[in-house]
């Protein structure tokens, strides 16, 4: 039996904790995760989702604020005496201390192709920079950032109407698997990790406020792309008479603008054509500030009705 702790907090994770626990040959020993949060309209204290799951199926928790630093549940870890430790978006680094408990690795699943998209937002970049496929890695967990030995990796498609939503979806499904490959082909010596090299790397950097204004001078597909990486996630935006759109979906149109950049220029049923500065977008659904979601040309005639 593989004893394993796990370590992640967002809903991402929660599918791969699951088949974990439900896995012949591997027993979940305990969890660890962030500590519960304020989130929504009413600030409500919420749990994290890895956490529910744990509660629900009876497994010890543990909530650091900085598990670097809180040397009680590294006692309580070493206990446990586990043979791997398993992070998936768990959202705080590692000290070597850490590290050394488990018998064998810290195995970590990473959202993209190592070692491109090192670092805290590989998802949102792979769709932002228009790439056409990314894909999941199982890697030894090193100090430094998400430069361990690679043991497996599975290549994911990325359509051109793929927004970064369906793509966690889509990571949450397959990541499973393969942590299971991993754990089981660690053990048995079946796979030998791959250093990573340098060649390749590239940083998938934080995404700061400024990025998610939609600039206009922009090409259309690369406003396309922006959207579909942050859709909801904060989500792209633009201001109108002094308020914020955000900007849901999205269609570059094909055909050269004639109107200023910036410009709305056309209205139909399809949506809101907007002029780039290199081509046109077709804004499909928005949502105004102090109002849902709804389709653009119900947002733009409103604008005219007013």
């Amino acid at each position: 039996m593989i004893k394993v702790v796990f370590f992640g907090t967002p809903k991402i994770a929660v599918k791969s904790l699951e088949y974990l626990y439900n896995c012949d040959g591997i027993e979940i020993m305990a969890v660890v995760t962030q500590p519960d949060k304020p989130a929504g309209r009413g600030n409500k204290i919420t749990m994290p989702p890895i956490k529910e799951f744990a509660l629900k199926h009876d497994l010890p928790v543990f909530q650091p604020k900085s598990i670097r630093k809180e040397f009680d549940i590294q006692e309580e870890l070493k206990k446990l005496e586990p043979d791997f430790f398993v992070t998936f978006a768990f959202g705080q680094i590692l000290s070597q201390e850490v590290l050394d408990i488990p018998k064998y690795e810290t195995i970590n699943l990473h959202a993209s192709l190592l070692p491109k998209y090192r670092g805290a937002n590989p998802i949102q970049r792979a769709i932002i920079n228009g790439d056409k496929e990314t894909g999941i890695c199982t890697m030894i967990t090193e100090l430094g950032l998400d430069c361990g030995d690679v043991c497996l990796k599975e290549i994911i498609q990325i359509s051109e109407t793929m927004n970064c939503e369906e793509l966690f979806e889509k990571i949450s499904d397959l990541s499973p698997e393969l942590l299971e490959k991993t754990l089981k082909g660690l053990v048995s010596k079946e796979i030998t990790p791959t250093p990573q090299g340098e060649d390749g790397v590239c940083m998938a950097n934080k995404l700061t406020k400024e990025e998610t204004l939609i600039d206009w001078n922009n090409p259309a597909t690369s406003i396309h792309n922006l959207v579909r990486g942050i859709y909801k996630f904060p989500c792209a935006y633009f201001m109108h008479d002094g308020k914020i759109i955000k900007v849901l979906e999205t269609k570059v149109l094909d055909q050269t603008s004639t109107g200023n950049i910036g410009q709305i220029t056309k209205a139909s049923k399809d949506g809101v054509e907007i002029a780039c500065k290199e081509g046109s977008i077709l804004l499909i659904k928005v949502k105004p500030e102090g109002k849902g979601e709804m389709f653009a040309r119900d947002w733009y005639n409103g604008l005219k009705n007013r």
